[in-house]
């Protein structure tokens, strides 16, 4: 038969009978560590108000039940306590399934939430695979019995086997991380104090670490400053990627080409402008590379007079490549 969706209202349905509004991580303390997350710190508290979830699932008797309107049909709620009921009785892969695609928004949703604020390579598709094995987890261990709201204790666990796979991917220690935080809470402490920026020895004693062990850290925190190269330089699907903006240093600059295509033109007409003696001294000295009383036997003058001649010659050289450009 025809089972007809649910509402946005309908959602927040009591999974296991009376809903109660205690945190589900008080019922299972044991069952997960901590899921603190390292790259959001103040997204700590997740909404207890879980999105429109979506049912397959049929259960017996169901069919006979009436909606919250009173419109014969499809009861969402009874026909999920029904499959908890199933599901506890005879905890088969079948209904564990069906479960699984009642309560699979909620992995969207906590996904979504936890991306937020996260570098742009990571996908959000990778969190919400991660984010269904929580979710898998959370109904093989949820216990109906004691009263407690499933979406508030499935969103926990959905976000913690998140960020768990998170951490399994940062190559950088968590020992780095919580001091790389420790640290930049104290310079917030020291910049509020002192209203003004602290210097590394200040926040050494803030710290309560040597100078040195500041400086170490330093370089470790260096190593976590890095960037994918897959990353869009900005938003759209014709920005290319950063690794499109490195600059090549064994390329040709064209710019560079044409400034000095121009610039040995801009000589050759100077020095094509110059007398003869002094075509030949500036010829000899930079082109030839004979010193002045090299150039002297050549001219049959004396060191003095060819460095006299040199010295005219590059005077006005200068002359006419200042006057070039106004020409």
């Amino acid at each position: 038969m025809t089972e007809p969706t649910h509402g946005p209202d309908e959602a927040g349905g009591d999974s296991a009978g009376k809903a109660g509004a205690e945190p589900a991580a008080h019922a299972h303390p044991h069952e997960h560590g901590d899921h603190t997350d390292p790259h959001a710190e103040n997204d700590r508290a997740m909404s207890s108000t879980p999105p429109a979830t979506e049912t397959g699932v049929s259960t017996p008797g169901a069919e006979d039940a009436v909606t919250a309107d009173g419109r014969p049909g499809y009861d969402v709620d009874a026909g999920i306590q029904a499959l908890w009921q199933q599901f506890a009785d005879q905890p088969d892969q079948t209904s564990r399934d069906r479960l699984v695609l009642h309560y699979a928004p909620l992995v969207k949703y906590v996904a979504g939430r936890v991306g937020t604020g996260l570098p742009t390579h990571v996908d959000v598709g990778d969190l919400v695979q991660s984010g269904i094995f929580g979710l898998v987890d959370a109904i093989e261990k949820f216990e109906p019995a004691r009263g407690l709201r499933f979406e508030t204790y499935a969103m926990q666990r959905i976000r913690g086997a998140i960020l768990d796979d998170l951490r399994a991917q940062d190559w950088v220690p968590r020992a780095v991380r919580s001091k790389a935080k420790e640290t930049e809470r104290a310079l917030e402490r020291l910049g509020a104090r002192l209203h003004r920026a602290p210097t590394d020895s200040e926040l050494a004693t803030e710290l309560g670490v040597s100078l040195d062990d500041l400086r170490d850290f330093y370089g470790q925190l260096q190593l976590t400053s890095v960037v994918a190269l897959e990353d869009l330089v900005s938003a759209g699907k014709d920005s290319g990627s950063l690794v499109d903006t490195l600059p090549d240093d064994g390329a040709v600059d064209p710019v560079a080409v044409l400034v000095d295509q121009d610039n040995r033109r801009q000589l050759a007409e100077a020095i094509a402008q110059l007398t003869e003696r002094d075509k030949i001294v500036v010829s000899l000295y930079y082109f030839e590379s004979l010193t002045l009383a090299e150039i002297g036997k050549v001219l049959g003058v004396t060191e003095s007079r060819v460095s006299q001649l040199h010295t005219r010659a590059v005077m006005r050289l200068r002359a006419k490549l200042v006057e070039q450009p106004a020409t």
